[in-house]
């Protein structure tokens, strides 16, 4: 099965309207740039999205949201973007915002095909609001559901034309709990090597998981928040 895609452009094609959708990344970290700016050439719209965050203004995932393709979210952390509060608070979108852990277990559970299974992450908040509680050796849980996507669009340090990936350091985040949970899994990668070139040791993400895989072009590494103190 061929794998390789010519361009980002060709690896969207079939993403349609309304289609859940999976992005990996954390704040800037990892995230699939290429991929992003393809769906926004598409300029498919409804589309709900699961991510850690929203990236920035501007930047990531904050271009689809300027595009208006977005008509639900849900992550973790939506700080850095200003747009998406604005959307909110005027009833445009509908959040969702999960504690982290709690989301990136839900993905993984996705993609290990268990629908369902009791934390304690937010016993006691708004987040345990309709949902089923028990006691397990005398502490409260609440039952969480498993996140899937029809499509995962994920980022990695290094890939093989037959889909193995692996990622490097902290750009590692969701990538790979992400690729394991969609129907169609897309990545591109920074280097895209021939298959035996990847020690097996060191796939994290196995190809059977990837369906299209491509090259990213060269991309400036950008800051999500600078911090400077005067000498």
């Amino acid at each position: 099965m061929k794998k390789v895609v010519a361009s980002a452009d060709e690896a969207v094609r079939d993403i349609f309207e309304g289609a859940t959708i999976m992005i990996g990344g954390f704040g800037l970290c990892g995230i699939p740039e290429g991929l992003i700016e393809a769906l926004v050439r598409l300029g498919v719209k409804g589309l709900r999205t699961i991510s850690n965050n929203m990236g920035v203004d501007g930047y990531g995932m904050g271009k689809m949201l300027e595009s208006g393709m977005i008509t639900s979210h849900t992550g973790s952390y939506v700080g850095e973007n200003k747009l998406l509060e604005d959307k909110v608070l005027k009833g445009e979108l509908d959040l969702t915002l999960i504690p982290q852990g709690t989301l990136s277990e839900r993905i993984r559970a996705g993609g290990a095909g268990i629908p369902a299974f009791f934390t304690p992450a937010g016993v006691g908040t708004l987040v345990a609001e309709g949902k089923e509680a028990r006691n397990f050796d005398g502490k409260p849980y609440i039952l969480e559901r498993w996140l899937r996507a029809d499509f995962a669009l994920v980022r990695a340090w290094k890939g093989d034309t037959s889909g193995n990936l692996v990622y490097r350091k902290t750009a590692r985040n969701f990538n790979p709990m992400m690729a394991t949970a969609a129907k169609i899994t897309i990545a591109e990668v920074e280097h895209l090597v021939e298959p035996g070139e990847i020690d097996p040791d060191h796939v994290v993400t196995p190809g059977i998981y990837v369906k299209r895989i491509l090259e990213a072009d060269s991309r400036e590494k950008k800051i999500e928040r600078r911090t400077l103190r005067r000498a």
